[in-house]
Order: C-alpha cells, then sequence, then structure tokens
C-alpha cells in the first residue's frame, strides 16, 4: 500500500529547502557586488583605488567562499541519510567545481562561418544553440558517472571547435570567464585553452567528489573511492603537463602539484584502510605489515603538508585543508607505532620455524634497529617484546595528543565531530592499551622506538583521462571534412564550372574521397578549356553537396550527366596550389593531445593523400596510355585513394 510522507520529515526537509534558499539569494547578492568590484579593477588605473577594491574583493570572494561552505554543509546533511554504514570514516578533502559566466557565441560563429566558409551562418544557428546548451549543462555536471561524461563530451567538442573556428593568427574576439576553484577571483582569457584546461579541472575536481563520498566502510566504496582519487590525480596531472600559463592561481604548476600529491595520498589511505577491512588473520606478520601501511599514509602525508607549506601555495590553500594534512600525517604516524606495539604485545612469540621469517619482516621493519639485544633474543623474549612495544605505544600516544592539538586549531575541522571522534578512539586505544601492559614493578626507563620504515603493497596509480572513451560527433560536420575546411586553412572563393564531356572523358584524374581532388589536368582536355586546376577539390556536382561524397560517389555523379554537361563546384586552397603542400598540412592538422577518434581517422586519409602526392606528377604525365588506369606505384591501394582518370 501507498504510505504518505511523515509530517515531520516533511518539515525537515523545508527547513532544508528554506535555509538553502536563503544561501543562494545571498550568493546572488555577493556574485553581483563582486562583478561591480571587477568592472572597477578593470576600468581603474590608480594603483590606490586599485588595492581598495583589491581588498573589497577578496571580502566578497571570503563571504562568498563561507556562503559555499554553508550550502555544501546542507548539501551533504542530505547524504547523512543515504550512507547505511555504522562504521566511522576519516573524511577525505574533495574540491569545488570552478564556475563559469554564460557564454553567447551566436553571433561570433555565425560571423565566422559567413566570413571564413562563405557560408550562410543562418543555416547554422541549430548547431550553434546545441554547442552552448552542451556548455550550459556542464556548469553543473551530476556527480556520477553522466556527470563525468558529460564532462568528457564537451572537452572533446572543444577540440572541435578549435579546429573549426580558431584560426592561429586571429581570436573570435570572445573572452572565456572561469573563477578560481579555491578563491573564487575571476579570470578571463580569449585562448580556447585556458576553456579546455577549466573543464578538465571540473574533470579532476568531479572526481574528487565521488571520491569524497563514497561508503569506505564496504570493499566496493573502498575500491571506487581509490579509482576515483586516482583519476582525479591524472586530470589534474593531465592539466599540469598538456597546459601552460593559465591565468588562475588553482591551475599554477604549484597548485596542481599539491593537488596531484593530495589525491595520491588519499588514495593511500583508502588502501590502508582496505587492509584493516581485509585483514582477517591478526599475526604478527599481518600486524607489522599495516604499521608500514599506516607509515606510508604519514609519509605521504607528511609530503603533501610540506607542499600546502611552500611559499606560492600557502597563502591560498584554505587552512582547514592544510590542517587536516597536518593533522593525518600525525595520527597515521600514531597508529603505525600503535600496531609495531600491538605485534609486539598481542601477539605469542615464534616457534622454530617461523623464527626465521618474523626476523626477515623485522630486519626491515624499523627505519634504524631498535637498541638492546639482538633479533632473535628480541623476538623470542616476552619481556623484551613488552619493553619495545611500550616505547611505540609511547611514541604513538604522544603523536596522537599532537594530532588532536593541531585539530583543535582550526575552526572548521573543530566542528567536524567525525574527525574528532577518530582520533579521540585512537588516542584511547592507544591510552588502555599502554595501562594494560605497564607493570608497576617497571623501573626501566622506557626507551625511544625508532621509526617505520614506510611500505605498501598496493602503490597509488596517477590515473590520465580517456577521452576516447566518450565518443562525440563533430557539431559543425556540415561544414565539410576537417582535413580542408578548418579554421587554419584558407581558399579562394568556390568556383562553378560547367563542364561538357569530350569523346576523351573530361580530360582530368580524380584521386581520394571526402572532398575529391583533382589530382591532374590534361592540356588541351575538356577539363583544362573549363578553367579547372590541379590540386582543386570538388564541392559539389550539379548543386549537390560532395563534401563529404566518397569517390566512387562523385565519379556516378559525373558519368551519368548527359550531352548538356554538368555543373561542379570547386575550391582552390590558398598558398597551395600544388597538391603537396594541401597535404602537408592536412596531415599536421589534427596533431595534439587528447586526440579524438574521427581526427584520428581524419589524419589518417590525410596522410594516405600525402604519401601518393609525391607520385602524383609523374603520373600525370604518362596518363596517355589508357582512359582508366591506375597507377600502381600508390602506396596504398586502398579503392578510393587511387588515382583514375576520366
Amino acid at each position: 500500500s501507498q504510505q504518505g510522507c511523515d509530517p515531520f520529515a516533511q518539515t525537515q526537509r523545508s527547513k532544508l529547502q528554506h535555509r538553502r534558499a536563503r544561501i543562494n539569494q545571498q550568493i546572488n547578492k555577493e556574485m553581483r557586488m563582486r562583478a561591480g568590484a571587477e568592472n572597477l579593477f578593470r576600468a581603474t588605473s590608480n594603483h590606490k583605488v586599485k588595492e581598495t577594491v583589491a581588498l573589497e574583493l577578496s571580502y566578497v570572494n571570503s563571504n562568498l567562499q563561507l556562503l559555499k561552505e554553508e550550502l555544501e554543509e546542507l548539501n551533504s546533511s542530505m547524504d547523512v541519510y543515504q550512507n547505511e554504514s555504522e562504521s566511522i570514516s576519516v573524511p577525505m578533502i574533495p574540491l569545488g567545481l570552478k564556475e563559469t559566466k554564460e557564454l553567447d557565441l551566436l553571433v561570433p560563429l555565425k560571423d565566422f562561418i559567413r566570413e571564413h566558409y562563405g557560408e550562410e551562418g543562418v543555416l547554422f544557428e541549430k548547431e550553434i544553440k546545441e554547442f552552448m546548451e552542451l556548455r550550459q549543462a556542464m556548469r553543473t555536471p551530476s556527480r556520477n558517472e553522466a556527470g563525468l561524461e558529460l564532462l568528457m563530451e564537451y572537452y572533446n567538442q572543444l577540440h572541435f571547435l578549435d579546429s573549426r573556428f580558431f584560426p592561429p593568427t586571429k581570436t573570435l574576439g570572445i573572452f572565456f570567464h572561469w573563477y578560481d576553484s579555491l578563491t573564487g577571483v575571476p579570470s578571463h582569457q580569449r585562448a580556447l585553452a585556458f576553456e579546455k584546461g577549466s573543464v578538465l579541472f571540473n574533470l579532476g575536481a568531479l572526481h574528487t567528489q565521488i571520491g569524497a563520498r563514497q561508503d569506505r566502510a564496504s570493499l566496493p566504496g573502498l575500491n571506487q573511492a581509490i579509482d576515483a582519487f586516482q583519476k582525479a590525480a591524472g586530470a589534474f596531472n593531465y592539466l599540469k603537463e598538456n597546459f601552460s600559463n593559465a591565468p588562475s592561481l588553482d591551475m599554477s604548476a604549484a597548485s596542481l602539484t599539491m593537488l596531484v600529491r593530495l589525491m595520491v595520498a588519499q588514495v593511500q589511505e583508502c588502501v590502508f584502510e582496505k587492509m584493516t577491512l581485509l585483514r582477517a588473520q591478526n599475526d604478527f606478520l599481518s600486524r607489522l605489515q599495516l604499521a608500514q601501511e599506516a607509515a606510508r599514509v604519514e609519509d605521504v602525508y607528511s609530503m603533501v603538508h610540506q607542499t600546502m607549506s611552500q611559499p606560492h601555495v600557502k597563502d591560498y590553500v584554505p587552512f582547514s585543508w592544510t590542517t587536516m594534512v597536518h593533522v593525518k600525517s600525525e595520527h597515521f604516524k600514531a597508529l603505525s607505532h600503535y600496531f609495531a606495539a600491538i605485534a609486539l604485545c598481542d601477539c605469542p612469540a615464534p616457534s622454530d620455524a617461523e623464527l626465521l621469517e618474523q626476523e626477515k619482516a623485522f630486519l626491515q621493519f624499523h627505519v634504524t634497529m631498535p637498541e638492546g639485544p639482538s633479533l632473535s633474543v628480541l623476538l623470542q623474549d616476552p619481556e623484551e617484546r613488552r619493553k619495545l612495544g611500550k616505547a611505540h605505544l609511547k611514541k604513538a600516544i604522544m603523536k596522537h595528543e599532537e594530532a588532536m592539538r593541531i585539530h583543535g586549531l582550526c575552526k572548521i575541522l573543530r566542528k567536524m565531530d567525525i574527525l574528532q571522534e577518530v582520533l579521540s578512539f585512537a588516542h584511547k586505544r592507544s591510552l588502555s592499551k599502554y595501562s594494560e601492559i605497564d607493570h608497576e614493578e617497571d623501573f626501566f626507563e622506557t626507551g625511544e622506538a625508532p621509526d617505520i620504515h614506510p611500505k605498501t603493497h598496493q602503490k597509488p596509480e596517477i590515473k590520465s583521462p580517456n577521452f576516447s572513451q566518450v565518443k562525440v560527433t563533430d557539431l559543425f560536420h556540415r561544414l565539410g571534412p576537417l582535413s580542408v575546411f578548418s579554421a587554419k586553412n584558407k581558399w579562394y572563393p568556390a568556383r562553378r564550372v560547367h563542364l561538357m564531356r569530350g569523346e576523351n572523358g573530361f580530360g582530368f584524374t580524380l584521386r581520394g574521397d571526402s572532398p575529391v581532388l583533382i589530382a591532374g589536368v590534361i592540356p588541351g582536355g575538356c577539363a583544362a578549356e573549363a578553367g579547372l586546376k590541379e590540386g582543386d577539390y570538388i564541392i559539389s556536382v550539379n548543386g549537390k553537396d560532395c563534401k563529404w561524397s566518397k569517390h566512387a560517389e562523385v565519379v556516378q555523379l559525373l558519368k551519368s550527366t548527359g550531352k548538356e554537361g554538368v555543373d561542379i563546384g570547386v575550391i582552390t586552397l590558398q598558398g597551395s596550389e600544388c597538391p603537396k603542400a594541401v597535404d602537408r598540412k592536412a596531415a599536421v592538422m589534427s596533431s595534439g593531445s587528447g586526440m579524438l577518434k574521427s581526427d584520428k581517422e581524419n589524419s589518417r586519409k590525410s596522410l594516405m593523400n600525402s604519401k601518393s602526392a609525391s607520385t602524383l606528377l609523374v603520373w600525370s604525365k604518362k596518363s596517355k596510355r589508357s582512359k582508366k588506369s591506375t597507377y600502381s606505384g600508390v602506396p596504398f591501394t586502398a579503392v578510393g585513394d587511387n588515382e583514375a582518370m576520366y
């Protein structure tokens, strides 16, 4: 039977909704103030005014950040009900997505289509609007696989947009505006690379959010978190290696290095959690392994902490992040000493058969050998084991206390009950173990326990984004094949030529597909008379668009003409009246990282063309031999890439 809503739950939900609406209104107001301040900042050349406005901007931005955090807290309060797990997981650090301003491309792209491609811009309004809708959608991706695919799809479309509308020498005059993910400071650039880089950043950020919301008390949840953080590290790393000179701080090399390290540390922490989850047996060796795994987590977090403390990064990274990372490095150091103590105190002394294996493991366990008796004596004497165990616990307790002290210094972290709980639970556990093994008659001074040698059984991987997993078709496909119809190629206005068929055919040779190329023109033949030139591309036959037509289709259209002849539309690329240059240009066309499948096909096609281009000129001299001969010297004998005379 249908159940009604619990009215109390309803009011809880509506309260949440009202709070969210109120925060959104405040964010809106702050955004308007920010826009005003930004305009003033740009307009003024007075340094004093600039400084004042910059200060005001930083206030507005920190207000926005607080509002965003409040909103984030509300959003996560929804998630509290989702996670069924009883156990507590330490919180992970997710990144907020970069925000962008709306972009109206209708006029600039229509103008470019008219000026560059010689086509009516109006005819492409549908495609332009579709692109703009895709951009609008990718601003708010869902936190799941579909959201990731949406960002990938947009990133892949930008590759086509770049080839179609961004010539190397001139800009479109549009600015891409993006806000810094951490400070909210706005930046803008004309370069499409800034748009691409920002989308890539958001891809990484979305992976961090997906990783942070997994239920890590279960194995599938842990594996998904590991996968998400590894992919986040991959996206930030790819961004660092392929895009430079970003105008915003979050995309600077220093920030990206820090983010990659942070993600790797979070993966390493998940690996430790996975070991504690899978660890069925409490034997000596597996406890040593846990201690080394914890030491490894401590190691990577202290490296992240160092990176965050560097001059360029320190003032920029949220204090709560730096504190969290610092807390974790102390916490895991404490855990490594705790598990060392447990291994020594809770496991029985080894039998003769086990001794050799345990000695071998223990030999590589500490950074420096502990003082006192030889290994075999130590391992076989319960009293010696207790002594060293006690030293490890003493160090663990010191580190637990340090972790709690640092945690207390940060207001935002103090609100995080979960972290507080985890820290105090671990602290109490070490304390109770200490009092359990501490004897009143202990007169020896507890020595200094050496640190544990970090070691992991699963090294984090940095997984680069796989752009080819999301297939996209070029929205502006109708403009023609990219090998010719791209922003960097220029061509003379299209010519219409009326051609009659002579007794020896039309008097030209054709090669390739989409678009078909006139490879040779026989002197004195019909084609030469009509003004066709070698290197012309056929773009229409009798008014039918042939830009994408295959070799055989164009031949069929030509053959089916009667006595009245045929109208052919052709274009000639500028600066490449000799086809060799055309094809070399086309082959270089789609190099660049993140090459998509369809681009690879394009460049493969033009590479074929360029290989056969060298044999082309020789061919047309010999072509008197037969009406339909194909030249066998062409390295690719694929039909359609052969030349034939008509």
